[in-house]
């Protein structure tokens, strides 16, 4: 079966009886979806070059994936990890991931990206199928790939976690539970509504401030704006528009409202991690970053949005 809107071409796995893989209304006038889902529309797929809006890095390491594990049998539900100089925690994180999840079969894709170390032998041994990336782009360009080879594997629904162990393996299902009833499109886990063993004040605050602010500017309440724990309907990762290297979790998050989609928030609960420590700087620059990236997606997607009702 082949997904008109990304370019994918894969054997799309068997969502049981009862189980519905609708995209959900999609914004107005957006063309009818085909996909994991059965009808309704789906925004065209993002802008970007390349199949399914990829880089020429992302095709090669897609066609390497591919040849690697096309004999393995497609399953409903792909857990998606990007993965940085991960060694040490990694192999917990994916020997934990359940081989089911609401009565759907499971596998984990991780994405390593440009790793100096054993992540990639790491995550091979503890059963993830994996994409060794040769060079360091950033999560956010991991996970659009993760997300492409996940639609590609023909999965119905792609749920994210991170490689440090911050994510408790029995909140996925929390997750992925509500896209399985059909009652959300994008489910992100907020450790606001559930737990977190943070004692970082700056931080700590950050995610309220920008919570917030995305929240008036999406005109839907938000609680917690970058947790990498989300699922979503497979066809929704393709049709929204995903350039930013790094801070992706925000520019998914607006654009997935933006474009019209049902959004719910579950508790989960956040842990210190397994080892290592964060990539992505101290506070103030991960704070500008972030605000640079909310406010620039917000006013992209205002623009497109604006330009299709004129």
């Amino acid at each position: 079966m082949t997904d008109t809107r990304s370019g994918d071409s894969a054997p799309v796995a068997q969502v049981p009886p009862g189980h519905s893989s609708r995209q959900g209304p999609g914004p107005a006038g957006a063309p009818p979806g085909t996909g994991t889902g059965t009808d309704t529309g789906i925004r065209p797929p993002a802008r970007r070059t390349g199949a399914a809006g990829l880089d020429p890095v992302d095709l090669e390491q897609a066609a390497v994936f591919e040849a690697t594990y096309s004999g393995r049998a497609a399953v409903p539900v792909a857990i998606v990890i990007a993965a940085y100089n991960e060694e040490e925690s990694v192999g917990a994180v994916v020997a934990a991931a359940p081989k089911a999840l609401c009565g759907l079969g499971t596998e984990v894709i991780v994405v390593v990206d440009g790793s100096t170390d054993a992540t990639a032998a790491a995550a091979r041994q503890a059963g993830a199928l994996v994409s060794d990336v040769p060079v360091n782009r950033g999560q956010g360009a991991a996970l659009r790939l993760g997300y492409h080879l996940a639609r590609a594997r023909g999965a119905a629904f792609i749920i994210t976690t991170d490689a440090d162990g911050q994510y408790a393996s029995g909140d996925l299902e929390r997750v992925l539970a509500p896209l399985v009833a059909d009652e959300a499109d994008f489910v992100s886990g907020s450790r606001r509504l559930g737990s977190t063993t943070s004692r970082d004040r700056a931080r700590n605050t950050g995610v309220v401030v920008f919570a917030a602010l995305i929240s008036v500017l999406i005109r839907h309440r938000v609680t917690d704006p970058s947790c990498g724990l989300r699922a979503m309907k497979a066809g929704v990762s393709a049709s929204v528009v995903l350039d930013q290297p790094q801070y992706q979790a925000s520019e998914l998050l607006i654009g997935v409202a933006m474009a019209g989609y049902r959004l719910k928030e579950v508790p989960i609960a956040m842990q210190a991690r397994h080892a290592g420590t964060t990539k992505k700087g101290g506070n103030f620059l991960y704070g500008a970053r972030f605000c640079s990236v909310v406010l620039g997606t917000w006013a992209r997607e205002f623009r497109s949005t604006k330009t299709k009702r004129s």
